[in-house]
């Protein structure tokens, strides 16, 4: 028997349901007899499973059996050093990669465009960011990947930098030149770490773009629960053969639950076992699928729905087909717009819309009914709500201004002013549309008028905006002026 058609987690927890156990240990549900309308919505199935730590099931903070396997299957699947199960989601698998090769004051070269978590990362460790701007793509305005030549710069500027952390791919499908990046960083001494949260099916598909375990980095961490199939919040961290993976655990522990949920390991476990047996079949209708609607959506007109043609090299040095990305400024609207109109009026849920563009997740649970459907919608979107673009904003990143580190200004004494006047002021807490969670402004940006003007412009056409202290949207918490 193939070793990957194992799934130890499955295993255990089939086992201990046949033994019929009499549960006096938490959780206080008693597999769910103590909570029957959660019962109810959940299934019987789902209670009986959800389960506490127990030595037949391993124990997630230091696992020496089916844990431990299933964690060494995970590896050889995903052809790393070590495997980590994480049932904090990606932003804990982010969070811990980073807190394992920086401290207070060391440096870590990234891309601005991060998701929160990164930063967070800074904020816990003290580390100070050297940001990499990206370039941007003028007729879709949003950001790319790391070019070449500003992570040579950045590391000759910066030589006693710790790390590099590259974002691949973008929630856009963008794509950076990682092996190269990754070659750099270690003739620079430094490790190299990606936020691989979209690619979990880089390892499975043919024909994909290059994982950072090929591409020879240090760290990856991989969302399973977007694109292979298991539940939210449920994710890995993998690590190179030359990490020292004992210590990566205790990082780890340090912040992650010790009562982790079996329902999530499961789900990675199975999830791992599917796409290690079939992820080329899986990932191939995935493709066919979003090109086939790539294209009927293009063919309706004005929407531009873009794909590998973006390639240039370098900021846009590969680019994920399944990614089914689609500007909608031609048809005079914002993505958020056409989200909103997708969801109240089609009852159709996309991932995202933000200024310029809307993200369709293609999955393997997807089939060719819902892609017409999707197609459908947006026709008629178009035939009803069409209309004069100008007035538009066409970018979606602006360039920080960074006065001091996240940890500074987070922790640092502050005051609440109302947004229209913090113009100049350095902001000590985070503005953001979600999704994607990149941070419009983060602790130790100085706020510009510019930066005024795109928040109160999203905040007009719908954005969801977080990680601010006033819910109302009107103030903003800024560092004390001395």
């Amino acid at each position: 028997m193939n070793e990957q058609e194992r799934a130890p987690i499955y295993e255990a927890l089939v086992e201990l349901e046949e033994n019929r156990i009499v549960p006096f240990d938490v959780p206080g549900h008693k597999r769910g007899k103590g909570n029957k309308e959660l019962r109810k919505l959940l299934g019987e199935k789902c209670l009986e499973l959800d389960v506490n730590s127990m030595k037949p099931l391993d124990n997630l903070c230091h696992p020496v059996s089916v844990i431990k396997e299933a964690e060494e299957l995970a590896a050889k699947a995903f052809k790393a050093g070590h495997a980590f199960f994480m049932v904090n989601g990606t932003t804990s698998a982010v969070q811990a990669m980073i807190m394992s090769v920086v401290k207070k004051g060391d440096k870590i070269i990234m891309p601005r465009n991060v998701h929160r978590s990164a930063i967070n990362a800074l904020i816990i460790t003290g580390a100070i960011p050297v940001y990499v701007n990206p370039s941007t793509n003028e007729r879709l305005g949003i950001s790319l990947g790391m070019r070449i030549d500003d992570v040579k710069a950045a590391i000759a500027q910066n030589p006693e930098a710790k790390a590099i952390l590259v974002n691949n791919p973008t929630y856009y499908g963008i794509c950076s030149d990682l092996k190269e990046i990754t070659r750099l960083g270690h003739e620079a001494n430094m490790q190299v770490l990606v936020d691989e949260a979209h690619g979990t099916h880089f390892y499975f598909g043919k024909d994909m773009p290059i994982t950072a375990m090929a591409a020879g980095a240090d760290y990856a961490a991989v969302s399973m629960h977007k694109s292979g199939g298991s539940l939210t919040q449920s994710s890995f961290l993998l690590t190179g053969k030359n990490v020292n993976h004992d210590y990566v655990r205790q990082v780890i522990n340090l912040t992650q639950t010790t009562s982790g949920s079996y329902l999530l390991m499961v789900s990675l476990d199975i999830s791992r076992r599917n796409l290690a047996i079939d992820g080329k079949k899986i990932f191939k209708k995935v493709l066919n699928l979003a090109q086939y609607a790539r294209d009927e959506i293009n063919d309706i007109g004005d929407y531009y729905a873009y794909s590998s043609e973006l390639v240039n090299g370098d900021s846009i040095y590969d680019f994920d087909k399944t990614k089914l990305a689609i500007n909608t400024l031609d048809i005079g609207m914002a993505g958020i717009e056409v989200y909103d109109i997708l969801r109240d009026e089609y009852d159709i849920q996309i991932e995202f819309g933000d200024l310029g563009n809307i993200l369709a997740y293609v999955s393997v649970g997807d089939n060719h009914k819902n892609i017409e459907r999707l197609i459908g919608a947006l026709s008629e979107i178009r035939r009803r709500y069409k209309r004069d673009k100008s007035g538009l904003f066409t970018h979606e990143y602006i360039s920080p201004k960074v006065k001091c580190s996240p940890q500074v200004a987070f922790y640092g004494d502050k005051e609440s002013v109302k947004l229209a006047d913090s113009i100049g002021r350095v902001t000590s807490e985070f503005w953001m549309a979600y999704p994607p969670g990149i941070p419009i402004l983060a602790p130790g940006e100085e706020i510009t008028e510019e930066i005024i003007t795109y928040i109160e412009y999203s905040k007009d056409k719908g954005c969801s905006l977080l990680g601010m202290e006033d819910m109302n949207l009107e103030y903003i918490n800024v560092i004390k002026e001395v």
